[in-house]
């Protein structure tokens, strides 16, 4: 181990002068020019919204239910934006991340605590990203789940293997894999021919249909907003750029809203486009009960042609590569802010690894694995939520950046609202049954 106080990340010196030149007002280049210094960490927390746990519950949430349930994903994402710009805004104020602030104003047990869970999270968080890869290899390729599964973990260890070359390359690879999911949904979405009337109305319209909607709702909402994600978000900005000048600062942040924006928009489409290809194909046909990955990939040939199928393969495994490797990363950050301490990534790559293919040795269904994973989040949420309201909102710590009243009001609310509706989840799973 070494001493951790080395978890800012910097993007390429070029890079970071052109941002600099753009706040600092001096940069002759155009307006979409200047946004790109500042694209690229929104992209990669964005990958947690579109993991292999969103694609089974949402699977889940259009076969069943048809639209009914898109403006949960419109709300949940919305919610999302606003704690992601929250964590970013907390990295670029302080120059700490939020494991860092929670080391420095909590006592050691809770600390400890803290990071006792948030490290149980993210074995959670790997775990199912690394299934949900190594089916989309298994369902690509035809091999088996254990070839599959150590076939995505020398393909993580290449990913992560890049941070070596600094963050930019990283940020690209990531970013590159999410342009294959959104492309490969975009696919699939017009294949679908979906009905646009009633997906518009859906998108804004908020309704259920019965208590298991309430039930499917929410585990929508647990698979959406990821605790490890608003963790990691707050190390991508630290010191990425740095600027002391509150014009400059808050110029910073509004090109960060921007990135924000961008990012969890089209993480939002693309969980739209995933419960919509459920809803147009399984739900119209009567097929509402296509619980599995497997399953909405075999059923998806017969009804949309076989290049659906493998559209759907190549993008659950772009997916899983992709969350994978963020998923360590958060990891590796909250280790490094907790405790002031890190270990080499591929080191905590190995040890994540191991659950991971002891579930697919002993043949754990995948998709009832990675439903369970997103109970296990739903857990760790009230202790990145609740330290996020408490340090954004706060003068001595946020400085010009600190929340106005009105942000801070509809953070309480979305505090009190996620928390509820997750303990409603880990309610209905272990006592209602």
């Amino acid at each position: 181990m070494t001493d951790g106080n080395s978890s800012k990340r910097t993007v390429s010196g070029g890079t970071t002068e052109e941002a600099l030149e753009v706040l600092a007002d001096r940069s002759p280049k155009g307006r979409l020019s200047r946004l790109l210094p500042f694209m690229g960490p929104a992209f990669i927390a964005s990958v947690a919204y579109i993991d292999p746990g969103n694609f089974a519950t949402n699977i889940q949430g259009g076969a069943k239910f048809g639209y009914t349930l898109l403006w949960v994903i419109v709300a949940s994402n919305l919610m999302a934006m606003l704690l992601q710009a929250l964590s970013a805004k907390l990295g670029i104020a302080t120059g700490l991340n939020l494991a860092e602030h929670c080391r420095r104003r909590f006592s050691r047990p809770v600390v400890f605590a803290m990071w006792g869970l948030m490290e149980i999270v993210a074995m959670a968080t790997d775990l199912a990203e690394f299934l949900g890869a190594a089916v989309g290899f298994n369902l690509l390729f035809g091999i088996p789940l254990w070839l599959a599964g150590i076939m995505t973990a020398i393909a993580t260890f290449l990913i992560l293997g890049l941070e070596r070359y600094g963050f930019r390359p990283i940020e690209a690879v990531i970013t590159a894999l999410v342009g294959i999911v959104s492309v490969s949904y975009l696919i699939e979405t017009v294949l679908d021919k979906p009905d646009w009337g009633n997906v518009l109305y859906h998108s804004v319209v908020p309704q259920f249909s019965g208590a298991e909607s309430v039930l499917l709702a929410t585990g929508i909402l647990g698979a959406t907003v990821m605790p490890h994600a608003i963790y990691l978000h707050s190390a991508l900005t630290q010191g990425r750029v740095m600027v002391k000048d509150p014009v400059q600062l808050r110029r910073l942040f509004r090109y960060e809203l921007v990135d924000v924006a961008v990012a969890m928009g089209l993480a939002s489409l693309i969980n739209m486009a995933m419960l919509i290809m459920a809803a147009t194909t399984f739900f119209k046909h009567g097929l509402t009960e296509v619980g599995s990955l497997e399953t909405a990939h075999r059923t998806l040939e017969p009804l949309l042609g076989k290049g659906s199928s493998w559209i759907f393969a190549v993008s659950l495994l772009a997916s899983g590569l992709s969350s994978s490797a963020v998923g360590t990363m958060a990891g590796q950050v909250m280790m490094q802010g907790f405790l002031k301490r890190r270990i080499p990534v591929w080191i905590r790559r190995m040890v994540t690894i191991v659950p991971s293919l002891v579930v697919i040795s002993i043949g754990l269904d995948p998709t009832h694995t990675l439903v369970i994973s997103q109970v296990v989040l739903s857990f760790g949420l009230p202790f990145a939520i609740i330290p996020l309201f408490m340090f954004t909102r706060s003068k001595s710590v946020m400085g010009i950046l600190v929340n106005n009243a009105a942000t801070t009001a509809i953070t309480g609310l979305v505090a009190i609202l996620i928390i509820a509706l997750n303990a409603y989840l880990l309610y209905q799973v272990f006592i209602a049954g």
